[in-house]
């Protein structure tokens, strides 16, 4: 009988041991789990040392990987520049363009560095910087396509591009069949083929993919004379004013000090910092 007595005895002690362990190891995994009281994604980025930038990574020159595989470009050296002024770490997060800016608006990334034109329906959307880059559109054809001579004769044709991008929208809004891609080289694969008639695309990505591709039987077919802002967009609210604020001081000291100008100049070979 006191054999039992004890051993049921040592285990109501063992049960509320177990529960009192369990109990400490909920309170010291705790906060561990809580996020940052403050409300200010400034304040957020600076505790945690990091800014955490989203971008596609196969945009040559503006984000792309060299022959070491390298995420290099003229955003990547944008990003950390903008990084450095205040005073974190830049973290890159590559994935494909349809998805960026939804991860923008989900809170997956504080900023989105990818050539990102300001236009009216993104601004409803998102909150952007000031322009650190001026950019025209080229509509691409191949050589000896002599069909495409002004943005209206794109109606009833077959063009490729990134379904949420600028250069989709606009190609559609001239009667244009768009095709969706994932990235740049799908893009320029489909028009050496002939499935597509012609893509837009920046002025400078045309230029760069002729300088890798010299026999590629490319021209560009229409220019425009008006230049897109480029800026980098964040979500909408007042979380993110004194980001943006930061962001706005730090692109323009980067232009002030001739750093956007020098960047621009190694991967583009011309300066695009500013507009013409």
């Amino acid at each position: 009988m006191k054999k039992r007595r004890f051993a049921a005895l040592f285990a109501v002690i063992a049960v509320f041991g177990a529960l009192a362990l369990s109990g400490c190891g909920s309170s010291l995994q705790e906060p561990s789990t809580q996020k940052s009281s403050s409300g200010d994604l400034l304040s957020q980025i600076q505790e945690r040392g990091e800014i955490i930038i989203a971008m596609e990574g196969t945009w040559a020159p503006w984000t792309y990987h060299d022959e070491n595989d390298e995420l290099v470009g003229y955003d990547v050296e944008v990003g950390r520049a903008i990084a450095q002024k205040l005073g974190v770490k830049a973290s890159f997060v590559e994935g494909e363009w349809d998805g960026l800016l939804a991860g923008l608006s989900a809170g997956r990334y504080d900023i989105m560095v990818n050539g990102v034109d300001i236009d009216p329906q993104r601004q409803e959307a998102y909150d952007f910087s000031i322009p650190y880059a001026y950019n025209r559109t080229a509509v691409i054809t191949s050589g000896g396509n002599n069909d495409i001579q002004s943005l209206e004769d794109l109606r009833d044709k077959n063009t490729a591009n990134t379904i949420s991008s600028t250069y989709a929208e606009t190609a559609e809004s001239y009667g244009a069949e768009v095709t969706g891609v994932d990235d740049l080289n799908q893009t320029f694969e489909l028009l050496l083929s002939g499935r597509i008639d012609a893509t837009l695309n920046a002025e400078v990505t045309y230029y760069d993919y002729m300088k890798a591709h010299p026999d590629a039987n490319l021209k560009i077919a229409v220019l425009t004379e008006e230049a897109n802002q480029i800026g980098i967009p964040m979500r909408k609210g007042e979380e993110t004013a004194a980001l943006r604020e930061a962001i706005d001081n730090a692109l323009s000291e980067l232009a002030e000090d001739g750093t956007l100008s020098e960047l621009s100049v190694k991967y583009f070979s011309s300066d695009i910092s500013q507009a013409s």
